[in-house]
């Protein structure tokens, strides 16, 4: 039972139909999914009958799906965007994540909506404004801290939603212009070129080099498995896998992976349940080292530390082996603990410090076979960034999310009557009148009922327990245990999708103050009815979108990210005017300029290199 208990949300990424199917399947208490237009993952869009089918497969297991439609938009593109969500809305999406405050203006239906992280969640008095303007969650920002959230939730009352695994933007989500600046491709439009995984300079002011060629906006993926309990206590409610570009393996392994530890926690924890039914029987130990990662960071969660940034390389590397030993002609000599296939995928830097791969042809104890030797030395650190055994485990295995019931075969005056109870107390019952024929054999009577009323395959069901209840034994045609099964699980499901509490709430507009009168262009007003939404909250001065202005000698990025920490030269002052950092890339040159005060770091396009 699940009465009066707190309700904790895995919420799981899916790019498609089959992406999502399988995130509920491995344990997702939600999804979100891209809506056919203005996600903030362009190439990540569903169609309507897709986002349906995910939706009436989710809700079986009382599980719900979130539609993205977060990007910023214009004038000419409201209209659609509103009969987007009304066509979300009627095909039975749970809620719709938002950045554009010009939707608020508009005519919508009682979906509920959560204020994207693109709407940068970062300060108390913006959530609480978000919360009292009628949003009814707060996806936050990455870069807070446990003590933030703490107080945060403190003050608050919404739903509030962090991420905890997955890809890292380096800049605050919403307030970053590189993209949009140096290609033409708005990351607010759901089209970052994804600048911050290039190469670049570090130089002073006086052209000296700190760094040459490396990737220096690129942060490692982040982790925070072990503070779940700790966030759990913070006032989160919904955890959050990033990933919608993400493959269907890494959907199933990094789900399945926080399903089995947010479980451990609900299993020592009375006062807490999973947010949606059924439990997931995994049929292989996920582990997040063996699908896509950059390596892990747990970011800024307790406090700033050096060890975030993937600064060799963007790509994925995977799990690190071990070093290699003896180079011979065709192979080479690898101690590790872990074992290797044919068909593995390795990678290890090079001399000049450039990322190579090759495929292992064949493993003979410690001997790795290869078709590519080059590069490769003694003493080079070895990683594998495919495991060829573990993709076609999961590729093949047979995890499965089931429901437990209890069922009861009972005798009644002109027949029998089977009854069903499953774990939410959804109760249903089927009964046959037919003529009662005693048989002598009790335990093959039993026996025959038991075996026929087992058989749930195929069903999202399974079976916890089951009493037979008769003044003595009777002979049951198989054909009847069949056919009352088949009614009773037909009938459980039709009404555990009657029960199912769809959550429907209305915005109604109100005047409540705004935390500033003046917004810039970090605001992304980017259409009328944006600009009428913040008017009505007392905001005076309103600067257009960066999408629409023409200058670009401007910040183009804000990050907590500081590069002054990571090459040891931050005093805790504001130093930046005297001992300027630039950042160049192959084209540009970009001044970094440092609040140490609020702990940020402005990136300012400067022009040309």
């Amino acid at each position: 039972m699940k009465k009066n208990k707190r309700s904790i949300e895995l919420l799981s990424p899916a790019k498609d139909l089959e992406s999502g199917k399988a995130a509920i399947n491995y344990g997702a208490d939600a999804v979100y999914v891209g809506a056919p237009r203005f996600g903030a993952r362009i190439a990540a869009g569903n169609s309507l009958n897709n986002i349906e089918k995910l939706i009436q497969y989710a809700h079986r297991y009382w599980a719900r799906v979130y539609v993205a439609l977060n990007t910023i938009l214009f004038d000419d593109e409201l209209d659609e965007a509103q009969a987007i969500v009304r066509s979300i809305f009627e095909v039975g999406a749970d809620a719709l994540i938002i950045q554009d405050m010009g939707l608020l203006e508009l005519d919508l239906p009682p979906i509920p909506l959560f204020a994207s992280t693109q709407t940068h969640n970062y300060s108390e008095e913006k959530i609480q404004f978000l919360e009292k303007v009628g949003f009814q969650r707060i996806i936050l920002a990455r870069e807070l801290s446990l003590k933030q959230l703490k107080e945060i939730r403190a003050n608050t009352t919404v739903d509030l939603e962090c991420f905890i695994h997955g890809a890292l933007c380096v800049s605050f989500s919403g307030q970053c212009y590189l993209s949009q600046a140096t290609q033409g491709r708005s990351a607010n439009r759901g089209a970052c070129a994804q600048p911050c995984r290039l190469p670049y300079t570090l130089t002073d002011s006086s052209g000296k080099i700190l760094a040459k060629d490396k990737y220096l906006l690129s942060l490692k993926d982040l982790n925070l498995s072990e503070y779940l309990r700790e966030l759990i206590d913070a006032g989160i409610s919904s955890f959050k896998i990033e990933g919608r570009l993400k493959d269907i393996d890494y959907v199933k392994n990094v789900t399945a992976f926080y399903r089995k530890r947010i479980d451990e926690i609900l299993e020592t924890d009375s006062s807490l349940s999973s947010a949606s039914s059924g439990r997931t029987m995994l049929a292989f130990p996920p582990d997040p080292s063996r699908t896509f990662n950059r390596g892990f960071t747990d970011h800024f969660i307790r406090r700033r530390n050096k060890d975030i940034l993937s600064s060799q390389t963007p790509k994925s590397v995977g799990a690190c082996l071990g070093k290699a030993g003896k180079i011979r002609r065709d192979h080479f000599i690898l101690e590790t603990s872990e074992a290797l296939h044919n068909g593995d995928g390795i990678c290890f830097f090079n001399q000049q410090e450039v990322l190579c791969g090759t495929n292992i042809n064949k493993v003979e104890r410690n001997k790795i076979y290869t078709s590519k030797l080059k590069g490769i030395e003694e003493g080079t650190m070895i990683y594998r960034n495919y495991d060829h055994q573990f993709a076609k485990t999961l590729q093949g295995n047979k995890t499965k999310r089931l429901i437990n019931i209890n069922m009861q075969f009972k005798e009644i005056e002109n027949g029998f009557l089977l009854s069903i109870v499953d774990d939410d107390d959804v109760k249903v019952f089927v009964i046959k009148e037919i003529e009662k024929t005693p048989v002598k054999n009790v335990l093959e009577a039993e026996e025959t009922v038991r075996h026929q009323l087992i058989k749930l395959g195929g069903s999202i069901f399974v079976l916890e327990g089951l009493t037979i209840i008769w003044s003595q034994p009777y002979f049951i045609p198989v054909s009847v245990c069949n056919e009352m099964r088949r009614e009773a699980i037909a009938q459980l499901e039709q009404e555990r999708r009657k029960k199912f509490l769809r959550h429907q709430v209305s915005i109604v507009p109100n005047s409540e103050p705004y935390p500033t009168t003046q917004l810039d262009y970090f605001a992304n007003v980017a259409n009328k009815k944006s600009e009428s939404f913040y008017r009505r909250h007392g905001v005076k001065i309103i600067e257009p979108a960066f999408e629409l202005q023409h200058s670009k000698r401007v910040t183009v990025m804000t990050m907590k990210h500081c590069l002054q920490f990571q090459y040891g030269l931050c005093s805790g002052q504001n130093i930046a005017d005297a001992n300027s950092l630039f950042l160049q890339d192959a084209k540009n040159t970009y001044r970094l300029k440092f609040d140490c005060e609020a702990c940020q770091v402005k990136v300012v396009f400067e022009g040309k290199t």
